[in-house]
């Protein structure tokens, strides 16, 4: 049996993770998709939404999707769905998990990762975070969860973009791309997303591509994220940095960098470097991700991780003419920019 796509919905409490769930599960796109509604508390405020009434809280839709509400381990949600999939008592190609607006998505993430079973019939697809334009910069100042949210995304989407300003929208949409690069920002109104764009984003898949945002390299080029292992400049940080240049003054914990080097890794000093840090900084590490140029190999190797699990791969051959440049983006929470910069410089061969 192939792997059965999982996208994570994520979002804090009133940016349109439901309005955009309601979309998936109403329209009539041939799809049959198991959504998982991941309400813990007393209040289920979806409860118009969802049938909650059966043993098992699973409902079978006409469209072909099925829908349940858990409050009890993710773990033993997918384990019954693949169950059923398996008997065929439930049809279903792949799963939407809504997780409550107060969600870590990193201990959801790490479900498709520490358990055997889940990894072998699971392929997280993607992490999609919703983010409500009016009330955003008061929810990233004073959440963390809402700032983790925005670092785990492989796309974002920006609801309520009608309620503020384009100078607001602007400043909002600068503030996301330094706290997470890599992940695409789009203004939604009222959950009407292709479908497109949420499903079959393989922001999770292990390729040759790394998604960091071209504007976010190119805003700061006299070297502020970007640097070559030659250059360093170690008198701001990032919260700083965009303060005085763009007139914001938030300093958000959940930041992102990106490192790039012109010269080969030497492959044993980077695992061994990477390894360290990951036991150090891991619960701190979100997600990262990078396209790398090692000795002793002609072909790119890729690597990303999430806290403490990683993993990598070998990519395609480097072309013909392509420098071979190894890049590397890292978003997390504090973390100490010039210790990775020094270590990972050290890990270049001579």
């Amino acid at each position: 049996m192939s792997l059965i796509p999982a996208t994570i919905l994520t979002g804090f409490l009133g940016s349109g993770k439901t309005t955009l769930l309601k979309r998936v599960l109403t329209e009539s796109h041939g799809q049959k998709i198991a959504v998982i509604e991941n309400e813990f508390g007393e209040e289920n405020i979806d409860s118009d939404l969802l049938v909650t009434e059966s043993k098992e809280q699973i409902l079978q839709m006409s469209n072909g999707c099925v829908c349940c509400t858990i409050r009890e381990d993710l773990r033993d949600t997918l384990r019954l769905l693949a169950a059923k999939k398996r008997k065929g008592l439930l049809d279903f190609e792949r799963v939407v998990i809504e997780t409550t607006g107060l969600a870590d998505p990193g201990p959801v993430v790490q479900t498709f990762f520490m358990d055997d079973e889940i990894a072998e019939t699971y392929l997280v697809d993607s992490v999609i975070t919703l983010v409500d334009a009016k009330h955003a910069n008061e929810q990233l100042d004073t959440r963390q969860e809402a700032r983790r949210q925005v670092g785990f995304a492989d796309q974002i989407f920006l609801s309520k973009t009608d309620l503020v300003s384009e100078a607001e929208k602007d400043a909002l949409t600068h503030r996301l791309k330094h706290m997470n690069p890599r992940a695409p920002i789009r203004a939604v109104h009222f959950g009407e997303v292709p479908l497109g764009e949420v499903l079959d984003l393989r922001g999770f898949n292990l390729n040759d591509k790394l998604d960091v945002d071209p504007d976010f390299l190119k805003e700061d080029d006299h070297g502020h994220h970007d640097h070559d292992h030659e250059h360093h400049d170690h008198g701001h940080e990032h919260g700083e940095h965009c303060a005085h240049l763009h007139h914001h003054h938030y300093d958000d914990d959940v930041k992102s960098f990106v490192f790039r080097a012109d010269r080969p890794f030497d492959p044993a000093k980077l695992e061994d470097f990477i390894g360290a840090i990951v036991n150090v900084y891991g619960p701190r590490m979100l997600r990262y991700k990078g396209v790398l140029a090692m000795k002793g190999t002609e072909r790119k190797v890729i690597f990303q991780g999430v806290h403490q699990l990683m993993g990598s791969d070998l990519g395609p051959a480097w072309g013909e003419g392509e420098p071979r440049q190894s890049r590397m983006v890292f978003i997390g929470i504090d973390l100490p920019k010039d210790i990775f910069f020094q270590g990972l410089e050290q890990c270049l061969a001579a």
